[in-house]
């Protein structure tokens, strides 16, 4: 089982509005990199979708995160129960790095480094614009990477809704503190 009190720490925001947040996953790095690339799998925890794995590519991430939840009843005001998002592939490096543009939301990395028999997945999501929207990214990449972790780790897995509403309010918490 991956270390708890790492897997549960904030992403930290620099100040060119960047979130990196860092989880140490059970390895295989193909397994891992599995539940990145493959849209079921990926399902399991972030978003559905097909993904054509050159640079240029453009792909769609289809979240249903009422799936993700205890119920739908949990949603907070203001999001659907289904989002989409037509993304573009900027870098491919099979097994190491993917890097995309999500339009209107920013640019992300997902990169895996071996560390052992785990796996250290470091994911940065530039170019977030608005306090609104980094505590909804902050949030968000916090959450689903807890469903990850516990599908990794073949634990029972956090509702996603509860568990964005709780982190969100840390990440609120922590910006009016700095």
């Amino acid at each position: 089982m991956t270390n708890t009190q790492f897997n549960n720490r904030h992403g930290v925001l620099a100040p060119d509005k960047s979130l990196r947040i860092q989880r140490r996953l059970p390895g295989p790095i193909e397994r891992v990199w599995a539940y990145l690339t493959d849209s079921d799998l990926r399902r399991q925890w972030l978003a559905s979708g097909t993904m054509p794995l050159q640079a240029g590519a453009s792909f769609e991430l289809v979240w249903r995160n009422d799936e993700l939840s205890m119920s739908a009843d949990e949603r907070p005001d203001g999001f659907a129960a289904e989002s989409r998002a037509t993304c573009q592939f900027i870098e491919v490096e099979p097994l190491r790095r993917m890097r995309y543009i999500w339009p209107g939301v920013g640019e992300v990395s997902m990169e895996l480094e071996a560390a052992g028999s785990d796996v250290l997945l470091t994911v940065t999501h530039r170019q977030l614009v608005g306090e609104r929207l980094i505590l909804n990214v902050s949030a968000g990449w916090h959450a689903h990477l807890a469903l990850l972790v516990a599908r990794l780790d073949n634990t029972v897995a956090p509702s996603l809704w509860a568990t964005w509403k709780k982190v969100r309010a840390e990440y609120e918490d922590l910006s009016c503190a700095s």
